[in-house]
C-alpha cells in the first residue's frame, strides 16, 4: 500500500501480486503491476472522507509514456462489491481495452479539483510499472490462441528445442528462452523504443503498438544490427574476434542483458537460430504466440524470380558467381495472431513468418514479415509482407546446367508438450508435382517453356524448345503437371 500526502487521497494498493496472478504475468514480477489486455485487475483507493456515490466524481486516468495525439482506447471501471464508500475505501476493477497499446502507463485519479499520480513514471519504482502486454487470455484479442496447451507451449514455456543440421541429418539443440527473467519488461520495452519507427515519430509508434503485425515487424528489425541500435551483430566467417561464436550461445538473456547493459550496443556474434531463439524470447514476453521454424535446403532469391542460378563449366567448377544461394538450413520464427488486414473471413489467420536474420530490406530496413503460412502454401505472393521472399525460399528452382527440381522439405519446429520434432512441411507447400488450391477462387496458371543452349559462361548459345500454355487450377482438386524438363529432355 502505497502512502499519499493529499487532502483527498491518502493511499493506493495495486494488489500487484494477487492481479499478476490472475494475468499469469507472477513470474515477470510479483510487485510490479503488469496486466494483459482485455482482462479485469483490480485496486483499492483510500480517500480522507466518506465517497458519496451520489454526489463526489472520481475520475480515473491511465496515459501512455508518450503523450498521443488522440484517445485510441477506452478502458471500463467499475466499483467492486467490498468497496465501503461510507469509510472513503474504493475497489475498483478496471479493464483494460482489448486494443490497448503495448507499453508502460502510467494511472491517476482525479475527485473534485484534486488530481493525484497513483503510479509514478519511472520504472525502478517497486509498485509504479503498469504494463499491458498482448493478451493471450482474452478471447478478443487478435493474438488469442484457443487451445490452452499450445498457449502454454508457445508463451509460457521457457525452454525449448531448436533445431540445426542437414535435411538427412537432423541435430537438435535446447535453448533457453528465459522470457520471464529479471529486467525481462524492460529489456523488451526498450527495444521498442531504440526502433527507427519509434525515433522518427514516438508518439505514432506508441499509438501503433496495439497491433502484433506492427510490434512483430518492428521486433524483426531490431534483433539484427544492421539496422541502428539491432540487438546482435551476424557473423558468417570464421573470425569471431571482440565477440564470441554463434555456437557459443544456449540461451537468449545473455544476450539480451548483454545489450541492455552496454548501452545497447550490438552484441557479437550471431547466425541464424540465434537471432530467431532471441526473437521468440521477445515474442513470447510480450504475449504473442511464438515458436522456432527450421526449412532444410532453404533458397536465398535475391531477385524474386523463383529461381536459384548456378553455373558450372564441363570440368565441375563453378565458373560464374551468383547472389542467389542454398543454405543447408535456415531458422526463422512463427508467430500466431489474426490479420483481418489482408482479409475479413480470416482465411489469413494464424501463424505468421518472421524472420530477424538480415538479408534483404523490406520498407528499407532489414526486417521480414509478418507473412501467413497460409499465403505462403497457396502462392499468394502478392500479399504483404515479404511473401514472394519466403515463398521461395520454399519453393525455388535450382538451375544448374540442366533445370533441377530440388524438394525443399523438413521445415520443423518442437511439438507441443514434448521435445519430439515436428514436421509442419505441409501448412508451407503444395506436394512435389501437384497444386492444390485452398481458396475458393479459380485460377489461370501460365506456363511458358525456354530452352537454350548454354555455354559455361553463362551466355546462350542457341534456342532448342520455346512453349507456352496455360491450365486453369480449379479449387479444391489437385492438378498433377508434367515436369517441364521430361517434355525436352530427349532434346538435350
Amino acid at each position: 500500500i502505497v502512502g499519499i500526502r493529499n487532502a483527498s487521497f491518502t493511499g493506493v494498493d495495486l494488489h500487484s501480486g494477487s492481479n499478476n496472478i490472475d494475468h499469469r504475468t507472477s513470474e515477470i514480477s510479483v510487485k510490479e503491476l503488469i496486466v494483459r489486455r482485455g482482462q479485469p485487475f483490480k485496486f483499492t483507493l483510500k480517500l480522507a472522507k466518506p465517497f458519496k456515490l451520489a454526489l463526489d466524481e472520481l475520475i480515473m486516468t491511465v496515459k501512455t509514456v508518450q503523450r498521443l495525439p488522440s484517445a485510441k482506447a477506452v478502458w471500463k471501471a467499475e466499483l467492486q462489491r467490498s468497496t465501503a464508500p461510507e469509510t472513503g475505501i474504493l475497489t475498483l476493477s478496471i479493464t483494460p481495452s482489448v486494443d490497448s497499446p503495448v507499453g508502460e502507463y502510467t494511472m491517476s485519479a482525479r475527485l473534485g479539483e484534486e488530481e493525484r499520480a497513483l503510479a509514478n513514471l519511472s520504472v525502478l519504482s517497486a509498485f509504479c510499472v503498469i504494463l499491458f502486454h498482448v493478451s493471450l487470455f482474452s478471447t478478443g484479442d487478435v493474438v488469442f490462441l484457443p487451445d490452452e496447451v499450445e498457449r502454454k507451449e508457445y508463451v509460457m514455456n521457457e525452454q525449448g528445442i531448436i533445431y540445426k543440421g542437414v535435411d538427412n541429418y537432423i541435430a537438435p539443440i535446447h535453448w533457453d528462452y528465459g522470457q520471464f527473467e529479471q529486467d525481462m519488461v524492460n529489456i523488451c520495452m526498450k527495444i521498442l523504443d531504440c526502433s527507427m519507427k519509434h525515433k522518427q515519430d514516438p508518439a505514432k509508434d506508441v499509438s501503433a503498438r496495439c497491433n502484433p503485425v506492427y510490434v512483430s515487424r518492428v521486433i524483426t528489425s531490431m534483433i539484427n544490427s544492421e539496422n541502428e541500435g539491432g540487438i546482435l551483430k551476424g557473423n558468417w566467417g570464421n573470425d569471431f574476434r571482440g565477440g564470441v561464436s554463434p555456437t557459443h550461445w544456449s540461451s537468449s538473456y545473455p544476450i539480451l542483458k548483454n545489450w541492455f547493459n552496454a548501452c545497447f550496443c550490438s552484441v557479437k556474434y550471431g547466425q541464424c537460430w540465434v537471432f530467431s531463439g532471441v526473437m521468440c524470447s521477445v515474442m513470447r514476453l510480450l504475449g504473442i504466440p511464438c515458436r522456432v521454424i527450421t526449412n532444410y535446403q532453404s533458397a536465398h532469391d535475391t531477385n524474386k524470380n523463383l529461381i536459384i542460378e548456378t553455373y558450372f563449366a564441363d570440368y565441375g567448377v563453378r565458373e560464374k558467381e551468383s547472389k542467389d544461394s542454398v543454405w543447408n538450413y535456415h531458422v526463422w520464427v512463427e508467430g500466431w495472431m489474426k490479420r483481418p488486414d489482408l482479409a475479413k473471413d480470416g482465411r489469413y489467420d494464424g501463424w505468421q513468418v518472421l524472420d530477424p536474420t538480415p538479408q534483404e530490406k523490406s520498407d528499407g530496413m532489414f526486417c521480414c514479415g509478418p507473412a501467413p503460412v497460409s499465403a505462403i502454401r497457396n502462392g499468394d505472393t502478392h500479399l504483404k509482407y515479404d511473401v514472394p521472399f519466403l515463398f521461395a525460399a520454399v519453393n525455388a528452382d535450382c538451375i544448374t546446367w540442366q533445370l533441377l527440381i530440388e524438394p525443399f522439405k523438413y521445415i520443423s519446429t518442437k511439438s507441443v508438450g514434448t521435445n519430439r520434432r515436428m514436421d509442419i512441411t505441409d501448412s508451407y507447400k503444395q506436394k512435389e508435382g501437384g497444386l492444390t488450391c485452398d481458396s475458393k477462387v479459380v485460377r489461370l496458371l501460365s506456363i511458358n517453356i525456354s530452352v537454350q543452349a548454354m555455354r559455361y559462361t553463362g551466355r546462350p548459345a542457341g534456342n532448342i524448345l520455346a512453349n507456352s500454355t496455360e491450365q486453369q487450377l480449379m479449387p479444391g482438386r489437385g492438378d498433377f503437371l508434367r515436369r517441364p524438363f521430361i517434355e525436352y529432355s530427349c532434346l538435350l
